[in-house]
């Protein structure tokens, strides 16, 4: 089983999931990325109390193992002594420390292959959050995208259908004022050039003409 192994409300195995279904996908990167941190910042603390433990039961094992051989040693120099009592004795001394020179090499194997298994399992976490962190950067990059083509977008429309028709009616406009100057131009012309031609005619012609004139005109303001 592993050392260290909490479960996150997402997971790498399912984050793209939820990728696809989020609105907002760099809120979603943001929360995994904090709870990342979160599980680096506990696993890191818990090696740190694994690493304290293997150099204790080490050093335990090292402790006997001394024991060991230094029995070993006063059983030999009691013996060249003929003190054969006192020999027995540091053997049987011997015989406890290597029992717990045994017990805290068990330990101390375990302990450290454990440290080993946190060490890999944190690494991992560190790796994953750089990998979720380089997606969270691409995905900011695509709303940002998403962002300003829609601004165009808006820009563009504003263009295509605001824009043309200001200027058709300003054309029209302009048109018209012109052709009332030069119609009124021309006129002037015509009464300074043919002045005689319009005395010539019955003021009861002019009178009526003029009158039809102002009756299309009121006609065509009230339509």
């Amino acid at each position: 089983m592993s050392v260290f192994r909490r479960m996150r409300d997402i997971t790498v195995a399912t984050l793209n999931e939820h990728l696809e279904q989020s609105q907002d996908p760099v809120k979603l990167i943001d929360q995994f990325l904090v709870s990342t941190r979160q599980d680096i910042g506990e696993a890191e603390k818990l090696r740190h109390q694994y690493a304290s433990h293997t150099r204790q039961m080490k050093q335990q094992a090292d402790q006997a193992a001394s024991m060991v051989h230094k029995r070993e040693e006063q059983a030999s120099m009691a013996l060249k002594a003929g003190e054969e009592h006192l020999a027995k004795l540091a053997l049987q001394e011997k015989i406890l420390h290597e029992e717990k020179m045994e017990q805290y090499n068990e330990l101390y194997a375990q302990s450290n292959a454990a440290l080993q298994e946190l060490d890999e399992q944190i690494d991992q976490l560190k790796v994953e959050y750089q990998n979720v962190y380089s997606k969270r950067q691409y995905y900011y990059a695509r709303m940002q995208t998403i962002q300003l083509q829609q601004r165009m977008n808006q820009r563009g429309h504003y263009n295509n259908q605001n824009v043309p028709r200001m200027f058709n009616r300003l054309e029209d406009q302009v048109s018209d004022l012109e052709y009332e100057a030069q119609s009124l131009r021309d006129i002037r012309r015509m009464s300074q050039d043919g002045s005689g031609t319009a005395g010539s005619m019955s003021s009861s012609t002019l009178d009526k003409e003029l009158e039809r004139l102002k009756q299309k005109l009121n006609n065509e303001r009230k339509e």
